[in-house]
C-alpha cells in the first residue's frame, strides 16, 4: 500500500498535536482507559504515538491510516490504554469514510456494523451476562458510529457539490441563452436597419452621383427632389427604428411594421428613383389574411430586391410577383442582369444574407442568382414563405 508523500493538512497537524498532548497528559495523571493488562501503562504511549502520526495522513491516505490504526488500537488493548488513542481512532474511521474512495465509503459502515454485532454476540456468549452487551455498545461507539457519521457528512458534501455543479451549469446555460438572444436581436436590428435605410441611401447615392456628373440644371433639380424625398423618408424610418429600440414592451416587431398593403407605395417610390417596376399580384382580395411576420418578411424581401436592382441591375424592367398557395406565399423579383450603364452604389452583400435569414426564420426556402429568360439573362430572387402549419393545410 503506497503512502503518498503529500504535505499534511494544517487541520490534521492540529488534530494530531492536540490529541498527542492530551494523551500524554492523561498518561502523566495516571488516567487510563482500562486496568489489569499484560503490559504496563508506559507501553500505551506507543499506540498513542502511532495513532497521532496516522492522524497526519487521515486526509491524504485514509485507507492506510485506517488499516494501521486498527492494528494500533488492537495492540492498545494489551496495555492500560489511553482515552486519547480511542478518540483518535474514531476520527480516523470517520476520515476514512469522508475522504476515502466511494467503495470504501460503502464498505466501512457495513464492516464496522458487522464487527459490532459479532463482538456483541461473542462476548455475550462468552460471559453469559447482560453486561457483555456494553462491550458491543462500546465497539459500536468506537467504530460504527463514526463510520455512519462519515457517511452522512460525505452524502451532504456530495449533494452540495452536485447542487453547485447544477448551479454552474444553469448559469452557463443562462449565459449561452443570453448571448444567443443578444446575437439574434442584433441580427434582427441589423436586418431592420439595412432594409429600412439602405433603399433610401442607395437612391440618394445614385441620384447625387448623377447630379454631380451631368451639367444639366433640370436633371440636377430632379435629382435633388429625389434626394430630398428619400432623405425625409429615410429619416422617418430611422426615427421609427429608434422608437423600436427604446420601446420597453418587449415586442418582437414594431407596431407600425409595414405590410403588403404598402407594397404599391414601395413600387411607386422605386419608380420615382428611376426603376421600371411592374407588380404582378395574383392573390385574391378575399383570400385569408397572412400572418404579420410573413407580410413583414415579404415586404422586406421586395424592398431589398428593389434596392439591389437600383444599385446593380442593367436598364430594363423589374418584375415583382406574388403568388399565394394554400400553405405558402411565393415572392419573386426579377431584374435585368448585366453591367449597369449609369452610376451605381456600392454593396456589402448583407442584403442577400438578410433576405435568407428572414426566410429561414419562418421555415421557408430562399434562392437567388442569374437565370435565362425569353428577355435574356435576369437576376432572380425567389422566397417561399409558409403561411400555415402542415397539419392545418392537410385538414384543409
Amino acid at each position: 500500500m503506497a503512502l503518498p508523500l503529500a504535505r499534511p493538512h494544517r487541520v490534521d497537524v492540529l488534530i494530531a498535536s492536540v490529541s498527542l498532548l492530551c494523551g500524554v497528559g492523561l498518561w502523566a495523571l495516571g488516567l487510563h482507559a482500562q486496568t489489569d493488562r499484560l503490559l504496563s501503562s508506559t507501553w500505551a504511549l506507543i499506540p498513542l504515538s502511532v495513532l497521532a502520526c496516522l492522524s497526519l495522513v487521515r486526509r491524504t491516505a485514509p485507507r492506510f491510516a485506517l488499516c494501521v490504526g486498527t492494528l494500533a488500537l488492537a495492540a492498545d488493548q494489551f496495555t492500560n490504554g489511553n482515552l486519547a488513542s480511542i478518540m483518535m481512532y474514531t476520527d480516523i474511521v470517520y476520515a476514512a469514510v469522508v475522504y476515502g474512495s466511494p467503495a470504501a465509503a460503502r464498505r466501512i459502515p457495513v464492516t464496522t456494523g458487522l464487527v459490532t454485532v459479532a463482538v456483541t454476540i461473542g462476548f455475550l456468549a462468552w460471559f453469559q451476562k447482560p453486561e457483555a452487551v456494553l462491550i458491543g455498545v462500546l465497539t459500536g461507539v468506537i467504530s460504527f458510529a463514526p463510520a455512519t457519521t462519515g457517511v452522512l457528512v460525505r452524502n451532504h458534501r456530495e449533494a452540495a457539490e452536485a447542487a453547485r455543479l447544477r448551479a454552474e451549469q444553469t448559469a452557463l446555460l443562462a449565459e449561452m441563452d443570453r448571448v444567443q438572444a443578444v446575437s439574434a436581436e442584433r441580427a434582427r436590428m441589423a436586418r431592420e436597419l439595412h432594409d429600412m435605410v439602405a433603399n433610401h441611401l442607395s437612391a440618394i447615392a445614385i441620384h447625387s452621383t448623377a447630379a454631380l456628373s451631368l451639367d444639366d440644371p433640370a436633371t440636377s433639380k430632379d435629382a435633388l427632389a429625389v434626394i430630398r424625398e428619400n432623405s425625409v423618408e429615410g429619416l422617418a424610418e430611422m426615427r421609427r427604428l429608434i422608437g423600436l429600440l427604446r420601446d420597453q414592451t418587449g415586442d418582437l416587431e414594431p407596431s407600425a411594421a409595414p405590410t403588403l398593403a404598402a407594397l404599391s407605395t414601395l413600387i411607386e417610390n422605386a419608380r420615382t428613383n428611376g426603376l421600371d417596376v411592374t407588380l404582378d399580384d395574383t392573390r385574391s382580395p378575399d383570400g385569408p389574411k397572412l400572418p404579420a411576420p410573413v407580410e413583414l418578411a415579404a415586404y422586406r424581401i421586395v424592398q431589398e430586391s428593389l434596392t439591389n436592382a437600383l444599385k446593380h441591375a442593367s436598364p430594363g424592367r423589374v418584375t415583382v410577383s406574388l403568388t399565394q398557395r394554400p400553405r405558402a406565399l411565393t415572392v419573386r423579383v426579377t431584374s435585368p442582369y448585366g453591367d449597369p450603364s449609369g452610376p451605381r452604389a456600392p454593396g456589402s452583400g448583407a442584403g442577400l444574407v438578410g433576405m435568407r435569414e428572414r426566410t429561414e426564420l419562418l421555415g421557408g426556402t430562399f434562392g437567388s442568382g442569374p437565370e435565362s429568360s425569353p428577355d435574356g439573362t435576369v437576376w432572380n430572387v425567389s422566397a417561399t414563405l409558409p403561411v400555415a402549419p402542415a397539419d392545418e393545410g392537410a385538414d384543409a
